[in-house]
């Protein structure tokens, strides 16, 4: 089924390609080009290389009708399929099939180097993709096959959330803040909490100063000194000034 999906598409076209018949190879060393017969190919015509799936296919083709002269599947690059000569970069190898599983190998050209250069660059980009396509395929697998992490709630299951006393990052309650702006900020009471008026002092002078009542004179002798004491006495704590805060005893 998937292969039925799969589609071609088109990697390279070269409208110049030169097809030799080539002799076996001799040693291990590669294959020559000077060993070929260069100036007289045995097949011209139109290269194209496309890809449908992971596989990548070389098309020799007829360059006017189109007509499939001969194809090399590639299903690895480099490999057997395709080699490059040991003397020069505008000549390979291919190992081309017919449908009934025979193969053979020919060796084909270009006249343009840059045209050498684009079929190789793009059999070398089509496995580069097959390549990551595969890891990304086998990370995937590897992924389902980990046993999956649930998280989710069980029957009946519960959860109690708290949200009424939130304390701070020391673990005691959230103080109230006070209020800003308006309102008077009394100040703390001194140590002992007492209050210790400051006698007054005959060298300051001072501003509310109340001049005491005259003392009516009485007909009784004997009480006019108890009377005047009482006057003074009374004097005296009117002189006192409360306009100005008593200070703190330190």
């Amino acid at each position: 089924m998937a292969t039925e999906l799969e589609y071609e598409s088109v990697l390279c076209v070269k409208p110049d390609v030169s097809v030799y018949r080539i002799p076996p190879r001799a040693s291990n060393r590669g294959y020559r080009a000077s060993d070929w017969k260069l100036d007289q190919p045995d097949w011209t015509g139109r290269l194209r290389i496309t890809s449908k799936g992971k596989t990548a296919y070389i098309k020799l083709e007829d360059k006017v009708s189109g007509e499939l002269f001969a194809q090399a599947p590639v299903e690895q690059y480099p490999g057997i399929a395709v080699e490059t000569v040991t003397d020069s970069s505008r000549y390979f190898v291919i190992r081309i099939q017919d449908g009934t599983g025979r193969s053979a190998f020919i060796g084909i050209g270009f006249t343009d180097r840059g045209d050498a250069f684009d079929f190789n660059v793009s059999l070398q980009d089509h496995f580069k993709w097959v390549k990551q396509e595969s890891e990304i395929s086998k990370e995937s697998q590897e992924m389902d096959a980990r046993p999956k992490l649930d998280l989710g709630f069980k029957e009946g299951q519960t959860i109690k959330l708290s949200i009424g006393n939130i304390t701070n990052k020391k673990g005691g309650a959230s103080k109230p803040r006070t209020a800003r702006g308006g309102g008077l900020s009394l100040l703390p009471p001194p140590p002992g909490g007492k209050v210790t008026i400051p006698p007054p002092s005959s060298s300051v002078a001072i501003s509310n100063h109340v001049t005491p009542p005259p003392i009516p004179k009485s007909n009784h002798g004997g009480s006019d000194a108890a009377t005047e004491s009482h006057y003074v006495a009374q004097a005296g704590l009117e002189l006192l000034d409360f306009s100005d805060p008593p200070a703190l005893a330190p």
